[in-house]
């Protein structure tokens, strides 16, 4: 009888990799862990590291989600340290077949199988069965994908709307605009505000319109600031992402006719916990004219567990079986 080789599954992001063991035929992960990607200079030696962590199991197959476009055997990622080729990675590690999809795919993948304790409802509305769902969320870079249903089964959608273009809402918007203009070109994605490098430009950027010192805040310096109330430029930029935030995933809303809902990933958002629900998101979510009732009916979801995205290729793998 052949021995059934363990799969493994890893979620590359821009900042950190995850990792997890699968028994085929199950989607069920195990022995999970988190590395940093820095420490290791590719997805190569970061498996082979937590292999050793694990006890080194016999892997036959090996799923990953990347935080950047999927369109051919070279990757790049759009926020992170690690260039590799595919089929280079699947041989240098010795496995029979090597999986690759966009990371917010994989989330997305995961989204059917949550449970109710797993995510928090932000605002109203009702999920209408077995129409489209909507999935963002900002961390590193900024994610989107979502699910179409067809023939019984979810189909994962594979996308780059992080990078479509920014539509400013208010003044001070349009104020930040400007600087991201100048510094960055005519260009300017969603990205640029809706992420962690948002974050710190939106704060830099405020800084320089109002004439004060700026000071080199990271990401998590601005939110725990926001939350603990102790900078007004912080409280405003967190405000700014939230709001940001519902004109982004309305669009993604009415763009998929997600009126099964839209659930919010990433790395930022759920730390924000109650300030968000507090916060303009949900208000401008539903702001869109003539289209606002239609907004309104969509439910809107903040993902609250942890690691889904290796949930997620542990479906894909089951379904490619």
């Amino acid at each position: 009888m052949t021995e059934v080789k363990t799969s493994l599954v890893a979620d590359i992001g821009g900042t950190n990799v995850r990792f997890a063991l699968v028994t085929p035929g199950t989607t069920v992960t195990q022995r999970e862990k988190i590395l940093h990607c820095q420490d290791f200079a590719g997805p190569v030696e970061a498996v082979r590291h937590y292999l050793s962590l694990v006890g080194n199991p016999d892997i036959g197959v090996a799923a990953f989600d990347v935080a950047t476009a999927v369109t051919g055997d070279q990757i790049s990622l759009t926020n992170g340290p690690w260039t590799f080729s595919i089929d280079a990675t699947r041989d240098a590690l010795g496995l029979d077949q090597l999986h690759v999809i966009n990371d917010f795919t994989a989330l997305a993948l995961a989204v059917p199988i949550l449970k109710e304790n797993e995510t928090r409802k932000v605002g109203g509305g009702t999920s209408v069965p077995e129409n489209a769902i909507g999935v963002l969320g900002a961390g590193t870079g900024l994610g989107v994908s979502g699910l179409l249903w067809h023939a019984g089964r979810w189909l994962a959608v594979q996308g780059e709307g992080g990078h479509v273009a920014f539509s400013p809402v208010t003044e001070r918007e349009d104020g930040i605009l400007k600087v991201f203009r100048r510094d960055y070109g005519s260009h300017i994605s969603v990205e640029r505000f809706l992420s962690g490098m948002g974050l710190t430009n939106t704060y830099r950027a405020l800084c320089e319109l109002d004439g004060v010192p700026h000071i080199q805040f990271e990401p998590v310096q601005i939110t725990d600031a926001a939350l603990g109330g102790s900078d007004e430029r912080a409280c405003e930029t967190v405000d700014i992402f939230c709001a940001a935030l519902g004109t982004a995933a309305s669009n993604l809303a009415i763009t998929l006719g997600a009126r099964s809902g839209i659930f919010i990933g990433g790395g930022i958002v759920p730390k924000l916990g109650e300030y968000f629900d507090r916060s303009d998101f949900r208000k401008r979510f539903e702001d869109k004219g003539r289209f606002s009732s239609y907004l309104s009916a969509i439910p809107t979801y903040v993902i609250v567990t942890e690691t889904p995205a290796l949930r997620g290729l542990a479906i894909l793998l089951a379904q490619l079986d």
